[in-house]
C-alpha cells in the first residue's frame, strides 16, 4: 500500500530510490519474491518525464514480464498499437515491419510517461511494495559507521510537498538506486559519469494533426545544420488520444552537440512537414522539454558499496536508438534476482552475480553500439550510410533489427547470424 513516511527508523528487506521504470519494476519483482520493500519517489504521480513514449516490442516484453499483459497489448485506455516504423532519409521513405520472431513480440506501443510510470509504479504497490511519494533521498547510511557498505537511506519530505514534514532513516540491506541518469545517490557514494561513453540529448513536444493515423511509429534521418547530417533521428509517435509525440535527439559525437538550439531545430524541423499534415509550431500542446540520455553503461561498476545502479543511473540507454525503458526493466529483473538470493544468505557474494548478468545480457551489444556513435559523428560516413542504405530495403531491414535489437534466441535467418557473430566477438566492455 502507499504509505506517508513518518519519520524515524524504518526497516525493510530492500529500499528503492526512484520509482521510474527501473525502480518500479525493481520494487514489483522483489515484492513477488515475497520481500517487504520501500520504493522512494521525490514527486507525486502523475508526474511529466521528457521521453519520446515509445516502447518498442522489446519493451512489450518487459510490460509482459511485469504482469501487465493488457497494456502489452494496448487494449487498455491510453495507450496505442503500433505495426511497425515508417522512415524517411534520403528521399527515400520505407515502412518496416516490426519482425516476426520466436523471442519477442511483433507489436510497438506508445503511452505517455505521465501514465507509464504511474502505472509501473503502482503496479509495484499491487504487488506488495510501499510506495512513499514526495520523499527525497537526502543519502546513504552505511553499516557501522564505516564507509565500505551502504545499509539504507536517509529521507525527507521533498520539495513536492512544500516543507520538511518529516525526516528518518529507512534501514535496508538491500539498496537499489534507480534515481535517473544524474542519480545524485550514485554521485553520493563517488559514482561519476564515464565522459568517455556516449551521451545523447533529446527534445520533445506534443502537437494536435489533421493528418490520418498510418499505425505505425516514424522516424527521420536526415536532420541537418550547415549542411551536413546530425549524428541523430527525429521521430513522430502517435498517442493514444489523438496527439503527436514528436521530437530529435542528437548524440554528443557531434560537434554540434553543445552548440545546437535544440528547440529551435525542432520548431525548424516541423516548419518543414507537409501543409496537409496540419502539424506547426501553432499546434503544438505545452511547451517543448528536452533531456540527457545516459547511454553505453556510462556508470560503472553497477554494483558498488552494496548499491545496486539500475537503468538510467547505470547509464543503460541502447547507443544504436536511445531507448531506455526496456533495458530498465530487464535489468530490474536481473537485480531483484541477485537481491534475492543475498537477502537469503545474508551475504553480498550474490550481487556480483546483477552485473555478470547485464554484461552477459547485453555488454557485448552495448560496445558495438559504442563504436557506432562514433563512427556516425563524422558527417561524411552518416551521408553514406543515409544516402546509401535507404534505397536498399533488405540492408534497412537488418539495420532495422540490429538498432531495435531484435533476434531471436536460436540463429534462424542471416540477421541473427551476422548480430550473434558480432555480439561473440566484440569485448562486453
Amino acid at each position: 500500500m502507499t504509505r506517508r513516511p513518518s519519520g524515524g527508523v524504518t526497516h525493510a528487506d530492500a529500499v528503492v530510490v526512484g520509482a521510474g521504470p527501473a525502480g518500479s519494476a525493481a520494487a514489483t519483482f522483489l515484492a513477488q519474491a515475497g520481500h517487504d520493500v520501500v520504493l522512494l519517489e521525490k514527486e507525486r504521480f502523475p508526474r511529466v518525464k521528457v521521453c519520446g513514449d515509445g516502447l518498442t516490442p522489446r519493451a512489450v516484453k518487459a510490460l509482459r514480464a511485469l504482469g501487465l499483459d493488457d497494456e502489452a497489448e494496448g487494449g487498455v485506455e491510453g495507450w496505442d498499437r503500433q505495426q511497425g516504423l515508417r522512415m524517411y532519409g534520403g528521399g527515400v521513405v520505407l515502412d518496416l515491419p516490426w519482425p516476426e520472431l520466436d523471442s519477442w513480440p511483433s507489436h510497438s506501443l506508445t503511452a505517455t510517461r505521465e501514465l507509464f510510470d504511474e502505472t509501473l509504479a503502482r503496479n509495484a504497490v499491487k504487488a506488495g511494495a510501499q510506495l512513499w511519494e514526495e520523499t527525497e533521498v537526502t543519502g546513504p547510511v552505511y553499516l557501522s559507521g564505516a564507509h565500505r557498505r551502504v545499509a539504507g537511506v536517509t529521507y525527507r519530505r521533498g520539495s513536492a510537498a512544500g516543507g520538511t514534514d518529516a525526516t528518518g532513516t529507512i534501514r535496508a540491506p538491500i539498496v537499489l538506486a534507480a534515481d535517473g541518469g544524474s542519480s545524485r545517490l550514485a554521485v553520493q557514494l563517488g559514482l561519476h559519469r564515464d565522459r568517455s561513453r556516449p551521451m545523447g540529448v533529446a527534445v520533445r513536444a506534443y502537437y494536435r494533426a489533421s493528418r490520418p493515423l498510418i499505425g505505425m511509429m516514424e522516424g527521420f534521418l536526415d536532420l541537418e545544420r550547415d549542411g551536413e547530417l546530425l549524428p541523430g533521428y527525429g521521430w513522430i509517435f502517435p498517442l493514444d488520444d489523438g496527439l503527436l509525440n514528436i521530437g530529435w535527439g542528437l548524440l554528443n559525437t557531434s560537434e554540434h552537440f553543445r552548440s545546437t538550439n535544440y528547440r529551435k531545430t525542432l520548431d525548424e524541423w516541423v516548419s518543414g512537414f507537409p501543409p496537409e499534415w496540419g502539424v506547426s509550431k501553432e499546434t503544438m500542446v505545452g511547451r517543448p522539454r528536452s533531456a540527457g540520455l545516459p547511454m553505453g553503461h556510462n556508470r560503472r561498476p553497477p554494483v558498488y558499496k552494496g548499491v545496486m545502479l539500475v537503468g538510467d543511473a547505470a547509464g543503460m540507454v541502447n547507443p544504436f536508438n536511445g531507448e531506455g525503458i526496456s533495458y530498465a526493466i530487464e535489468a530490474a529483473a536481473l537485480a531483484a534476482e541477485a537481491a534475492d538470493v543475498a537477502i537469503e544468505r545474508r551475504s553480498d557474494e550474490p550481487l556480483g552475480a546483477y552485473e555478470r548478468g547485464v554484461d552477459g545480457a547485453w555488454g557485448s551489444y552495448y560496445a558495438m553500439g559504442r563504436m557506432f556513435v562514433d563512427l556516425m559523428g563524422h558527417p561524411r560516413v552518416m551521408r553514406f550510410c543515409v544516402e546509401f542504405g535507404m534505397p536498399r530495403r533488405r540492408i534497412m531491414l537488418f539495420v532495422f533489427r540490429l538498432m531495435a535489437h531484435l533476434t531471436n534466441t536460436q540463429t534462424r535467418d542471416n540477421a541473427d547470424r551476422v548480430i550473434h557473430a558480432l555480439e561473440r566477438v566484440v569485448p562486453a566492455r
